[in-house]
C-alpha cells in the first residue's frame, strides 16, 4: 500500500454512438484494477463520465433533427446503463456539458491566460460559402499536408496520425454539403505547448503506467512540439472566456472533466477534491492507445500551466481486432456490447474474463466468437468452475459442509505464491499475468483433488478424505476472493456457496489464507454454463450478416460515387475519327502510333492495341475517340486523345454506318 489517496479515471466515452467491444478494452481492466486495489485496502476513487462536445455530435444531432444536448444525454444514459450491466462500477459518472465542467474549464483556461500560456492569432480557416459558416474540426475533410492521405479536419486519421491545426488541411471540403471550402481569416486562441518541452520530458521520465504510453509520448516531444489552437467556431461547447463566438476545443474541456467529476463526487460524499488534483494523491488514467498524445503531452502541460498536479501513471491499452480484421464500424467488424452480447443472454463475467486474459494489456486484442467459446469452456467452465463445484459438492455430500481441520502447509504455500504473483502482476498493469496466476491456482486445485482422489479415500480413510477436502476448500476460498475483480457475479455466488452471507467484495484478498471455518454448507450448483456450438454459430451469423451488409452499402456508395450527371457527360468531347496511318512504337510490344482525321484537323494518338491488330488493317477504319483529353507523353511520344475499345481484346468502337470524320457523339 502506498498510503496515498488514489484517483483512477477512464477515457471518456463519446456520446455519438453506442458502446462496443473497443470501449470495454479500457473500462474492464480499469474496473478490475480498482476492485483489486480496494480489496488490498487502498483508498481508491473511480471516476468517469461522458464526453459531450465537439463537431461530430453537432453533425449527428443535425442529421437526427434533435439538439446536441438531447443526443448527448441519450448516449450518456446508454453508457451509464451498459457499464452497470458489465459490472463496471464508477463512484461517479458525469457529463462534460454539465454546469460544473463549464465553470471548471473556464476557470482553468482563464488561469492559462493569466499565466501567459495563451495568445490570440488571426489564422486562415476553412469557410463554406454554401453553408455560410466557418468549418471547425470534423466539418472539414481534405488532404493531409504531411503525408498526402485523405484526412479529417483535426487529424490525419487514415494516414500518419498527426494532429492537424485549423487551416492546415489541404483541398478542404465541407463535410455537410460537399462543397469546396475557401480560406478566410478568423481570430483564434493558442496554448503555448511548445514552452513545455523540458517540463514534459521530465514528467515523462518518471511517469508510471505502461511503457507504450511513455515511449510514444517521449518520441513526439523530442521530435517536435507545436502550439495548440484551443478554440473552435461552434455554438455547442464551453465558451472561451470573454468570447461568445468561440468555444474551447473538445480536447480541453474533455480531460478537465476528470477534475469536474471528482469535484461532483466530492460534493456528494463530503470529500475534498483537492487531495487528488492539488495535493499529494496519485492519479492513474486508463486510456486507449489512440489518445496517448492528448493524455501524456497536452493534458499534463495544461495542468501544469494552470497550477494543478499531474497524473502519476497512464495505462494505455492495445487496439482491438474482430476476426483478424481491423476494428471498423463502417465495414461491419464491430461487436456491440448490448445488441450482440448482453442482450443475447451472455454473462458479463465471460466477456470480462476474455478481455483481461486474452493478451497483455498493451498488445492488440483479437476477438473471435470461436476463440471466445474455447476460452470460456476450457478455462472458466472446465478449470475454474469444475474445481469449485466438485470440491463444494463433495464437501456438502459427504461432510455436510466444511470438515474440521486446517489446510496442509504445502497448500497454504501455494496460495501464498499465487497471492504474491497476482499482486505483482496487477501493480505492473499486467492483467493477463494476474488472471493466469489465478487460473494456475485453479489448475493446482484440480490436480490436488484428482491426485488425492477423496472419492476413494472416503471408503477407506474418512479423516484423510476430510483433509483433502479442507485443502481444496482453502484453495476454493482463496480463488473466490482472487477472481472477484474478474468475475464479480460468479464470485459472489461462489462465496455464498462457501457459507457466507455478506459481499465477497467486502473481504481483503489476503483472507484467502485465513482457515476455512468448520460448518454446514448449502447444496452447490454449477457456477458456469458451457457455450454450445449452436449458440456460437448464431453469434457468428450476426457478425457475418453485419459485414455482408456493410460491403453491400460500400458497393452501393462506390457505385453512386462513380455515377456522373448529364452535365459531367457533356464535358467529354466524343468524336468519330478516321485512321490515316499507323506504325508500331519502337521498343514497345503493345503500343501503336496512330494518325487520325477529325474533319477539321489531324491528330496523333498512342494506343495500346498492338497485340490485337495489324497496323495496316486499321488504315481507313472509323473509330470513336475522346478528343478533349489532356495531351500526354506515352513512351516519349505525344498523344492527343484516346481511341476507345472494349474488353480484354480491345474491340474498337466503330459506327454502324459511315459518318464523316469529326462527327460529334452525343
Amino acid at each position: 500500500m502506498s498510503g496515498k489517496p488514489l484517483l483512477v479515471t477512464c477515457g471518456l466515452p463519446y456520446t455519438n454512438g453506442p458502446c462496443h467491444l473497443g470501449h470495454l478494452r479500457t473500462y474492464v481492466p480499469a474496473d478490475f484494477y480498482v476492485r483489486y486495489l480496494r480489496r488490498c485496502g487502498e483508498d481508491v476513487v473511480f471516476i468517469c463520465g461522458s464526453d459531450n462536445h465537439g463537431t461530430p455530435i453537432v453533425i449527428s444531432a443535425e442529421q437526427e433533427g434533435t439538439t446536441p444536448r438531447d443526443l448527448a444525454m441519450r448516449y450518456h444514459a446508454h453508457f451509464d446503463e451498459t457499464f452497470k450491466r458489465m459490472e463496471i462500477t464508477f463512484d461517479h459518472f458525469g457529463m462534460t456539458d454539465d454546469e460544473m465542467n463549464h465553470r471548471q474549464t473556464q476557470a482553468m483556461v482563464q488561469a492559462l491566460v493569466d499565466n501567459g500560456y495563451v495568445y490570440s492569432e488571426t489564422i486562415q480557416q476553412s469557410y463554406c460559402t454554401t453553408c455560410k459558416r466557418f468549418l471547425p474540426d470534423r466539418y472539414v475533410e481534405g488532404i493531409c499536408p504531411y503525408c498526402g492521405a485523405a484526412a479529417r479536419g483535426d487529424e490525419c486519421d487514415r494516414g500518419c496520425g498527426r494532429h492537424l491545426e485549423p487551416g492546415e488541411i489541404k483541398n478542404p471540403i465541407c463535410k455537410v454539403c460537399g462543397s469546396p471550402a475557401e480560406m478566410r481569416e478568423q481570430e483564434h486562441y493558442f496554448f503555448k505547448l511548445g514552452e513545455f518541452k523540458e517540463f514534459l520530458l521530465e514528467h515523462l521520465s518518471h511517469l508510471g503506467g505502461t511503457a507504450n504510453a511513455r515511449n510514444y509520448a517521449t518520441g513526439w516531444v523530442r521530435e517536435e512540439l507545436h502550439d495548440w489552437c484551443i478554440t473552435r467556431t461552434l455554438d455547442w461547447g464551453v465558451k472561451f472566456p470573454g468570447r461568445d463566438d468561440l468555444v474551447v476545443y473538445v480536447w480541453v474541456d474533455a480531460p478537465i472533466g476528470y477534475i469536474s467529476f471528482t469535484r461532483e463526487w466530492a460534493e456528494e460524499t463530503g470529500n475534498d477534491w483537492k487531495r487528488y488534483w492539488r495535493g499529494d494523491g496519485d492519479i492513474v488514467h486508463f486510456i486507449g492507445s489512440d489518445i496517448i498524445y492528448h493524455h501524456c503531452i497536452f493534458w499534463p502541460a495544461l495542468l501544469s500551466g494552470a497550477g494543478y498536479g499531474t497524473p502519476s501513471a497512464v495505462v494505455a491499452s492495445g487496439m482491438v481486432k474482430i476476426d483478424d480484421q481491423k476494428f471498423s464500424k463502417s465495414r461491419g467488424y464491430v461487436v456491440w456490447t448490448n445488441e450482440d452480447y448482453l442482450d443475447q443472454g451472455l454473462p458479463a463475467d465471460y466477456l470480462r474474463y476474455y478481455l483481461l486474459s486474452y493478451t497483455s494489456h498493451t498488445k492488440e486484442l483479437n476477438f473471435s466468437w470461436k476463440v471466445f467459446q474455447e476460452r470460456v469452456n476450457s478455462e472458466i467452465v472446465n478449470t475454474l468452475g469444475n474445481f469449485l463445484y466438485r470440491t463444494l459438492h463433495f464437501a456438502q455430500k459427504f461432510f455436510g459442509g466444511v470438515p474440521a481441520g486446517t489446510a496442509a502447509p504445502e497448500v497454504t504455500a501455494e496460495i501464498e505464491r499465487s497471492l504474491a504473483a497476482v499482486d505483482h502482476a496487477v501493480r505492473e498493469y499486467e492483467f493477463k499475468g494476474a488472471v493466469d496466476a489465478m487460473m494456475a491456482l485453479a489448475a493446482y486445485g484440480n490436480t490436488h483433488i484428482q491426485n488425492h482422489a477423496p472419492w476413494k479415500l472416503i471408503k477407506e480413510d474418512r479423516e484423510a478424505a476430510a483433509q483433502v477436502i479442507v485443502d481444496c476448500l482453502q484453495v476454493a476460498k482463496a480463488l473466490t476472493l482472487l477472481v472477484e475483480p474478474v468475475l464479480p457475479e460468479a464470485a459472489q455466488r461462489a462465496w455464498e456457496m462457501l457459507g457466507h452471507e455478506d459481499a465477497v467484495s467486502a473481504h481483503p484478498v489476503s483472507e484467502g489464507l485465513a482457515p476455512v471455518q468448520e460448518g454446514a454448507l448449502p447444496a452447490p450448483s454449477p457456477l458456469f454454463a458451457r457455450l454450445e456450438d449452436d449458440q456460437v454459430a448464431a453469434l457468428e451469423k450476426i457478425l457475418e450478416g453485419r459485414v455482408a451488409e456493410a460491403k453491400k452499402k460500400e458497393l452501393k456508395t462506390m457505385t453512386e460515387a462513380n455515377q456522373i450527371s448529364i452535365d459531367d457527360f457533356a464535358t467529354m468531347d466524343l468524336r468519330v475519327a478516321r485512321v490515316l496511318a499507323t506504325e508500331p512504337v519502337k521498343g514497345s510490344k503493345k503500343l501503336l502510333k496512330i494518325q487520325v482525321d477529325l474533319g477539321d484537323e489531324q491528330r496523333q494518338v498512342v494506343s495500346g492495341i498492338a497485340p490485337f491488330y495489324n497496323p495496316e488493317d486499321l488504315v481507313g477504319k472509323s473509330v470513336v475517340m475522346i478528343a478533349n483529353l489532356k495531351p500526354a507523353k506515352i513512351f516519349g511520344i505525344e498523344s492527343n486523345g484516346m481511341i476507345l475499345a472494349a474488353g480484354e481484346e480491345a474491340s474498337l468502337l466503330t459506327p454502324l454506318r459511315d459518318v464523316k470524320p469529326g462527327t460529334k457523339i452525343c
